[in-house]
């Protein structure tokens, strides 16, 4: 796997299919739904491990970020995923593992949630799932 250097740390290209421990400068970046039900896929990761909040369904919580998926289409995905954007765009101390945030439980494909995160492909401390950099290198064609 290729690597890239982010604080003097080689960190991968593209997010880890499995993430089960990260440094302290880490973030695990995943699909809520607004209650903040933590109960599956990688929410369920982020409650076990990274410190997710039960009740919690938007933000920063420990050592995870968490983006509602559960509650609307793309449209309705789309402020959160700009807020991290943003979020990400302030915090150049923290390095975040954006998982396939909306393709698990909440049932939407690759192609429909990447192009939401195009603007955080050229990010330094933002790190996509190869699917997501995939669907959006195929949008631009």
């Amino acid at each position: 796997m290729e690597n890239r250097t982010f604080n003097g740390i080689p960190r991968p290209i593209t997010t880890p299919q499995f993430i089960n421990s990260l440094r302290p400068d880490e973030v695990f970046v995943f699909g809520s739904n607004l209650q903040g039900m933590h109960l599956g896929g990688a929410a369920r990761v982020a409650h076990e491990l990274f410190g997710a909040i039960y009740g919690q369904g938007v933000g920063l919580q420990g050592q995870s970020y968490a983006i509602p998926t559960m509650h609307g289409g793309v449209d309705a995905i789309k402020p959160y995923v700009d807020e991290f954007i943003r979020f990400a765009g302030s915090r150049g101390d923290l390095f975040f593992y954006v998982t396939r945030i909306g393709c698990g439980i909440a049932g939407f494909r690759d192609e429909q949630i990447a192009p939401l995160f195009a603007e955080a492909v050229s990010m330094p401390n933002v790190c996509l799932p190869d699917t997501f950099i995939e669907a959006i290198g195929k949008q631009g064609k």
